[in-house]
């Protein structure tokens, strides 16, 4: 009889222990292998959605804990390439084709939610008091807020984790529950070895070709969306040395001034003291900054800058004039 009842006991154990796992359990699983680590490598997918237009971005991210990061992007639309770097220099967007790096002071990637971020994704859970946890039949799934300054329509994320406590997947959503970002993880390897010179942007730099650019502009891009009662009141189109420049000017309430230009590529690796932080458009990474955003992608160069706007009002312009672009 005694061990008919210790056979229930253990069975009822066993039926019960699989759902006492809390959201905090994992939480402290997830802390535990970061803190225990001196940095990790991470190698995944990322795609990015805008309507009917899809994006699509190899990453792979290399850190040394609390002091060195290395973020490269590749574009699996056109093989572009870019990187975001941190070491005890400051913080760098770098172009390695087109021999050219922006260099800020900002306290990336410390304080808003990076989908491709480990420590950002833990920081995200600890920061939503009112986080959903649910268990599945692979692990656990943790629902959250996010936040994206500079896109107040990303609004949620759903964070997926297996039984060992390793972040699968990151899906992030907008404010009506549409898929906006997806990161889908390959490979996670705690407390890799690096070289002394690993995150050196010296490292970083690559031959280029000396022409690798368009010296005319053969379509002007306008953005499809306008903030309201906007309107183009003057175009220019002037040469500069190697190449063309069209500037527009928007005047209404939300007025600004859309310069574009044929692509520079430096003969010298040149780094550009700039204001601002990274921040990742739908088919490249731009530099924002409180009143002006630019970018690269194709052939062509893009400065937005208004007075009035606010970031995230700059943005919803450069991702209008990003997605015209994509199809030319």
């Amino acid at each position: 009889m005694k061990k008919i009842i210790l056979i229930i006991c253990i069975f009822t154990l066993l039926l019960t222990g699989c759902g006492r796992v809390s959201s905090k359990d994992v939480l402290k699983e997830l802390e535990n292998k970061l803190n225990k680590s001196t940095g990790y490598h991470l190698e995944g997918e990322l795609e990015i959605t805008n309507h009917d237009e899809v994006y699509n971005y190899n990453i792979e991210v290399d850190t040394i804990k609390d002091k060195n990061y290395k973020v490269k992007f590749i574009n699996l639309n056109n093989g572009f390439e870019q990187i975001i770097l941190k070491n005890d220099e400051g913080v760098f967007l770098l172009s390695p084709s087109l021999n050219k790096s922006f260099k800020f002071q900002s306290d990336w990637p410390y304080v808003h939610s990076q989908i491709y971020l480990i420590e950002a994704i833990i920081r995200d859970i600890k920061n939503d008091k009112e986080m959903v946890f649910k268990r599945t039949d692979n692990g656990f799934t943790i629902n959250t807020k996010v936040d994206y300054p500079n896109n107040r329509s990303l609004a949620s994320e759903k964070i997926t984790i297996d039984n060992k406590y390793n972040i699968k997947s990151i899906t992030v959503y907008d404010s009506n529950d549409v898929v906006c970002m997806k990161f889908n993880i390959k490979k996670l390897k705690y407390s890799p070895k690096y070289n002394n010179d690993f995150f050196s942007i010296d490292n970083m730099t690559e031959d280029v070709e000396e022409e690798k650019s368009a010296s005319v502009i053969e379509d002007v891009i306008y953005p499809l969306l306008l903030p309201e009662g906007t309107k183009l009141v003057n175009e220019e189109k002037v040469t500069k040395s190697n190449g063309e420049r069209v500037i527009m000017t928007y005047d209404g309430e939300k007025s600004f001034l859309l310069v574009e230009e044929t692509l520079d590529v430096f003969n010298e690796f040149t780094v550009i003291p700039t204001s601002g932080e990274p921040y990742m458009l739908m088919d490249t990474i731009g530099v924002v900054t409180d009143n002006s955003l630019s970018w690269s992608s194709g052939n062509m160069e893009y400065y937005l800058v208004s007075d009035v706007m606010s970031r995230e009002e700059l943005v919803e312009v450069a991702q209008s004039i990003v997605g015209v672009q994509s199809f030319k």
